[in-house]
């Protein structure tokens, strides 16, 4: 298990299609780049049932709607990466990153890949078919970016 996910989590990063989100993630505005990374993380959500996490994502939409300041969205962020070094399971620990990113994207924009990157972990720990799944939910990323970009 833990070789499967070190050659998911290589490809991943080196995918090529990762490259191309992050240009179309460029185009987007800030508010957009929240959007999407909330979006993202979200997808994973159903694998940690802890509230620090659900509590990022909420924080990413309240972020991108301007109901709240980078700082509280930072915090949350941060408390979501908390959540994650105190769990065992490999799925729930990249659910709660996938957050703590989404949340982060409030910060810094280059957080919002984050999501992206932690789902397809989440989603490679308890697939059956890794390999399926990561390209698939790879593919959902691109399109949403491609349709979010599109939007501007």
């Amino acid at each position: 298990m833990k070789d499967d996910l070190r050659r998911i989590g290589s490809l991943i990063l080196h995918d090529g299609v990762r490259d191309r989100i992050l240009e179309l993630l460029e185009t987007m505005s800030r508010s957009d780049q929240g959007r999407f990374a909330a979006l993202c993380g979200e997808r994973v959500l159903r694998l940690t049932d802890d509230p620090r996490a659900a509590a990022a994502i909420a924080a990413a939409r309240a972020w991108a709607d301007g109901l709240i300041r980078p700082g509280a969205a930072r915090a949350a962020a941060l408390e979501a990466h908390s959540a994650a070094r105190a769990i065992a399971d490999p799925a729930a620990v990249y659910a709660c990153r996938a957050a703590g990113h989404a949340a982060a994207t409030a910060h810094v924009w280059r957080h919002a890949i984050g999501p992206c990157d932690y789902a397809l972990k989440a989603i490679a720990a308890v697939s059956t078919n890794p390999d399926e799944a990561v390209r698939a939910e790879r593919l959902w990323q691109l399109e949403l970016a491609r349709a979010m970009s599109a939007g501007r």
